[in-house]
């Protein structure tokens, strides 16, 4: 599988570009504004993006969805429970003191059991609310086996989890939904995060200071 990120400044938030490495179909994960590179990394593979997933709503995550939606003419899929921060994008960019103009509507809505393939991959959406309400993980394998590649958003950090103190977070929440949705994963799972380097389940429950006592 293809796994290629991108991050910048302000924000330096993670963007994917996940690729199957033989139909070169692929699917764009939160863009924000490192959305140029991320449209380089398609260009250069000559990938045929499926889709464009956001794992969350909140501003740095889908600054350059506009931008996405009209390279790639690909549906925008969201969790409904983030469609008021999505639709606040500006007013969320204003705040950090940066600009953001009005975002495309969502194509569609995950569901409670959403399972979407892009080549030889399938790629379920896990709800994993805590850090805001519309919180997913995108949980990528190939059909058949355990998916053990985890776009988990802003949920879990190498080191440490999301923040909670932005409008819709609440801790308990998050807390369940690392120990309850994706722990279950297997210490083997690797997490790609929306933020800092990847790390897998295991080194997180052994290691990350917010995890250790659970």
């Amino acid at each position: 599988m293809l796994v290629e990120s991108r991050a910048v400044p302000p924000f330096q938030k993670n963007g994917f570009v996940v690729g199957c490495e033989n139909t070169r179909h692929a699917v764009v994960i939160d863009p924000g504004d490192e959305i140029d590179m991320l449209l380089d990394v398609v260009r250069r593979e000559k990938l045929v993006v499926q889709s464009i997933l956001l794992t969350h709503a909140h501003v740095d995550h889908v600054t350059g969805v506009g931008r996405a939606k009209k390279a790639l003419d690909a549906p925008v899929y969201l969790h409904p429970d983030d469609q008021f921060l999505y639709d606040a994008a500006p007013q969320q960019a204003a705040f950090f003191g940066v600009h953001c103009d009005p975002l495309p509507a969502i194509d569609r809505y995950y569901g409670v059991s959403t399972t979407l393939t892009f080549g030889d991959y399938e790629l379920s959406v896990h709800h994993t609310p805590g850090h805001c309400p519309g919180g997913v993980c995108l949980a990528v394998g190939r059909p058949g086996t355990p998916k053990q590649d985890l776009f988990v958003g802003d949920t879990l950090f190498a080191g440490s989890i999301g923040r909670t103190d932005l409008p819709g977070g609440d801790r308990p929440t998050l807390m369940r939904s690392i120990t309850q949705v994706l722990f279950p994963f297997g210490d083997n799972a690797t997490v790609y995060s929306g933020h800092g380097p990847q790390t897998t389940i295991g080194h997180e429950r052994l290691t990350n200071p917010f995890l250790r006592s659970l």
